[in-house]
């Protein structure tokens, strides 16, 4: 008989929270000392996500505008060669 386990990464993610519960618990630092960290972790993971967020946004925009010119020199081809063929 066999049992389902459920989702890996949900038991993953379970465990990772839980890790974290129990470390904060026996942290050798004050509770205040433990928010102004955490605080100061959270800030900093912040800025980082919003950093790459740009930095993909950027290029995201590089590759459309290059995408875009690709298309358009494409249809200008296109074009050319249909008037070709007519005449």
């Amino acid at each position: 008989m066999e049992r389902d386990s459920g989702n890996p990464v949900a038991w993953f993610l379970a465990g990772a929270v839980t890790g974290a519960a129990i470390a904060l618990l026996y942290a050798p630092k004050s509770g205040k000392d433990t928010r102004k960290y955490l605080n100061k972790q959270t800030r900093e993971g912040r800025e980082a996500v919003e950093s790459s967020g740009k930095e993909l946004m950027d290029r995201g925009k590089e590759l459309y505008e290059r995408g875009r010119k690709i298309a358009d020199d494409a249809a200008e081809l296109f074009e050319r060669g249909r008037k070709l063929v007519q005449n």
